[in-house]
């Protein structure tokens, strides 16, 4: 609304349309306001009354990262909320996820009385757990990068002041050695350094016939409760021909 004289759309309730009605006098009402106003269409005068709507509170997880906390989120009691909403809180963005009604069930969209309980993950940045492996040494770190950074298999990144190349992406439901993936649908990622090692052993069988074992890393593999162990991809070749015969996993 305008100051005392000015102008302003309003419904008028003789006109029965929103129209534009001149200001006469504003008076404060606890937060908000009572305006008298005049219709310019009919000259009908009254009273537009303002106030804040009740607040009401959501018991809320918060997803950031691997990390889960609840809070009490406070809002509007005639807002109505619905899944992939975002709002902001304690300066972070975060996008509604799930929501429930009194009897536990999910629900698309509800009005903010109805919700017994809410779900949200962080939408402004997501964390990327980090496997770096060069030769029989591993360590584990973190990347904190936006939701829709995309990662792909045999890319070349750089991390901890190094090049490394995507070799596998971790899901949660599984891994790739191909593909590419958006950081906020990714569990683990698997580095290499830039030039993956490989070993190369030739054999000869009876007959003279040579063969020849070329073989890579994969990600060394931690189960938490294991010790850490190295497998190799290995991939047979006869050396009369260029097809590879089969590939093994030792």
């Amino acid at each position: 609304m305008e100051a005392d004289g000015g102008t302003s759309l309003a419904e008028c309730p003789r006109c029965q349309e929103v129209v534009d009605h001149t200001i006469i006098k504003r008076k404060k009402r606890g937060l908000g306001e009572d305006i008298l106003v005049k219709c310019e269409g009919c000259q009908a005068v009254h009273t537009i009354i303002i106030r804040p709507p009740k607040a009401t509170s959501i018991n809320t997880t918060l997803s950031d990262g691997r990390e889960s906390f609840n809070e009490e989120i406070e809002v509007d009691k005639d807002e109505e909320i619905s899944v992939g909403d975002m709002f902001e809180h304690n300066e972070i963005t975060w996008k509604v996820t799930r929501i429930d009604n009194s009897q536990s069930r999910p629900q698309e969209n509800l009005p903010a009385t109805e919700i017994f309980s809410m779900w949200a993950t962080r939408s402004d940045r997501t964390i990327v757990g980090v496997t770096m492996t060069d030769g029989e040494v591993s360590e584990s770190g973190k990347i904190e990068c936006e939701p829709d950074r995309v990662f792909s298999c045999g890319s070349i990144i750089k991390f901890a002041d190094s090049k490394w190349r995507v070799r596998a992406i971790h899901t949660g439901k599984g891994r790739t050695l191909n593909g590419s993936r958006m950081a906020y649908e990714i569990r683990r990622i698997y580095l290499h350094p830039q030039g993956i090692p490989t070993r190369t052993t030739t054999i000869r069988d009876k007959t003279g016939t040579r063969a020849e074992f070329t073989e890579s890393p994969e990600p060394l593999v931690n189960t938490g409760s294991e010790p850490r162990t190295k497998t190799w991809a290995t991939k047979f070749v006869d050396a009369s021909s260029p097809r590879i015969a089969r590939t093994i996993t030792v």
